[in-house]
């Protein structure tokens, strides 16, 4: 029995829909970034490749191998523990083996000693559950895309045993650059090409720990909008060239869609110049960062100058949400029914037979803020917290009648089971004394950071993040936060969907660096408030340039956007 029939067929499955072919070019570049050229003596290296496929990294890796054995004088036997890689699927373990014959006997290498040598080289096996190579030069490649909850439970139980890195919904890859790294000896590099979601998701915060303490990022190049792939996915790549030993000047790219073999080279050649001065072209943007970020806090990405501002603002700037000026940065309330417990239903709300008035909560919806200033739309909460905590049903009979025509509804919740006692709580308790506070609202998605003023009044829906604070006015605070330095800080650390829509969510508000309000002179500070009443971008980013001290290159990009 092969080993692919005796494993689960839901993990055979899973990774054959998880294989994403990478272009010829792209894996040169992987290959050139990580220094596997033929100019070395890569018979002396060990390189693994943990999941082939059918040899899209496979075969240009044979191909350098091949041509250093010619140039080094050296015989392919010589080679014979230079190369390994595994994959899961006996019918691309055929494939790989197949192409890595044929690539070295059109190099002219004996065709028995090809094959002997290729099945040698190709092996098959789960990478994540298979006894682990250690000391190894390099570990290169694109590890599948797979959730871990579409590979069985059993499976993904005995992955997460294996990788300590792999935690809440992980996808596999992270354990791939897990194993890979701890399979690297001093000195040795990994080069996966990957979702860089890794680096901004809580899924991915003992990954970044793991890599903080004993890794280094050599080289980052963003690439979501590149055609990478042989098909079209939505993968939001990135490679990522990681190395173990202590952490250096890396390589921070951004790319365009235009990028391409021929800027991928020119990127190559720049990396090979240690004192190369910051590249910007239509496809490409290039720079050395002084260090990278550090710990499992969200890493960011995005361009070299968004990165170096980032560094700026993290060195030399207190955070948005700040004890000291009692700042906090929260969401509105869920529900987990709001079609029972949103509403603008006049039966609900006025009228001998509607729900006590105590009981209604005006609620600023996500979409109370589109124009750009807060347009109440009549929604109301149907509440279930006083003061005291969740109110007794007896106390409120045309509330308790109104929960109970949908008591249905409320008690398949998850809420309801863990609380059956207390069926009609909504899943976040109502916060005393919130709704009369000014506050700062930002809804989820929007492509641009446009917060919006509340008096007070109103009390924010789940799908709106607010600020509040005691030591800021909230006008000033209002217009560093509608600048693009604002802006671009969440860019640079949220997860952004289709289309470059950004989410202003709290973990990523949270990321933003404030001056003290002290530190803002009277003039700024007043311009920063008539920006922001304005909703003049550029007239925030101006205002808060004086604040920040950024060097006039990122100025400049910041005016430029």
């Amino acid at each position: 029995m092969t080993l692919s029939s005796s494993i689960d067929e839901r993990v055979a499955e899973a990774i054959e829909h998880g294989e994403i072919f990478t272009r010829r070019w792209v894996v040169d570049l992987i290959l050139d970034l990580c220094g596997y050229t033929s100019d070395r003596d890569l018979a002396d290296l060990r390189a693994v490749e943990p999941a082939c496929g059918a040899g899209a990294f496979l075969g240009p890796m044979v191909e350098r191998l091949s041509a250093s054995l010619r140039a080094h004088d050296r015989a392919i036997g010589d080679a014979a523990e230079a190369l390994r890689a595994y994959d899961l699927l006996d019918h691309n373990v055929v494939a790989a083996r197949r192409l890595a014959t044929t690539t070295l006997t059109q190099q002219g290498w004996d065709a028995e000693e090809s094959a002997r040598i290729a099945e040698k080289w190709v092996g098959q096996g789960d990478y994540l559950l298979r006894e682990r190579d250690v000391d190894l030069d390099l570990v290169v490649g694109n590890p599948p895309y797979i959730r871990l909850e579409d590979v069985g439970e059993e499976r993904s139980a005995e992955y997460r045993a294996a990788c300590s890195t792999m935690s809440g919904r992980a996808d596999i890859y992270v354990g791939f650059i897990e194993v890979g790294l701890r399979s690297l000896k001093p000195g040795g590099v990994l080069g996966f090409i990957v979702a860089d979601r890794w680096m901004r998701n809580a899924y991915g915060a003992r990954l970044r720990e793991f890599v903080a303490a004993g890794y280094a990022v050599d080289v980052t190049v963003q690439m979501h909008d590149v055609d990478a792939f042989e098909e079209q996915v939505a993968a939001y790549p990135a490679i990522s060239v990681l190395r173990r030993g202590e952490q250096r000047s890396p390589i921070a790219a951004d790319t365009t869609r235009t990028f391409g073999e021929p800027a991928a080279r020119q990127l190559v050649e720049w990396s090979r110049t240690a004192d190369a001065e910051p590249l910007t072209t239509p496809a490409l943007q290039v720079d050395r960062l002084p260090t990278w970020f550090s710990g499992s806090d969200l890493w960011p990405t995005g361009s070299p100058i968004a990165l170096g501002m980032i560094e700026h603002l993290n060195a030399n700037f207190r955070p948005l949400e700040d004890p000291e000026t009692a700042t906090r940065v929260s969401i509105g309330i869920a529900t987990g029914a709001d079609k029972v417990y949103v509403t603008k239903d006049p039966r609900v709300i006025e009228g001998p037979d509607a729900i006590e008035h105590e009981r209604l909560l005006p609620l600023a919806m996500a979409a109370d803020t589109n124009s750009g200033t807060m347009t109440w739309s009549g929604h109301y909460l149907v509440n279930p917290w006083d003061e005291e905590g969740l109110v007794e049903l007896e106390a409120w009979p045309r509330f308790a009648s109104y929960m109970r025509s949908h008591g249905e509804a409320l008690l398949r919740r998850r809420v309801a089971g863990r609380n059956s006692d207390r069926w009609w709580r909504t899943i976040d308790r109502v916060t005393a004394g919130l709704i009369d506070r000014p506050k700062l609202l930002f809804p989820d998605m929007r492509m641009t950071s446009r917060p919006v003023y509340e008096p007070g009044g109103l009390y924010p829906h789940h799908n709106v993040y607010y600020v509040v604070s005691d030591g800021w006015d909230l006008r000033v605070l209002g217009g560093l936060l509608y600048s693009k330095i604002a802006e671009q800080t969440v860019s640079a650390y949220c997860v952004k969907m289709r289309g470059g829509t950004l989410r202003f969510q709290a973990q990523y508000l949270r990321r933003v660096r404030v001056p003290r309000p002290e530190q803002i002179d009277a003039d700024t500070a007043a311009a920063l408030a008539n920006a922001f009443d304005r909703r003049d971008s550029a007239a925030a980013t101006e205002a808060a340039l004086r604040v920040y001290g950024l060097d006039e290159r990122t100025a400049d990009w910041l005016r430029s956007l």
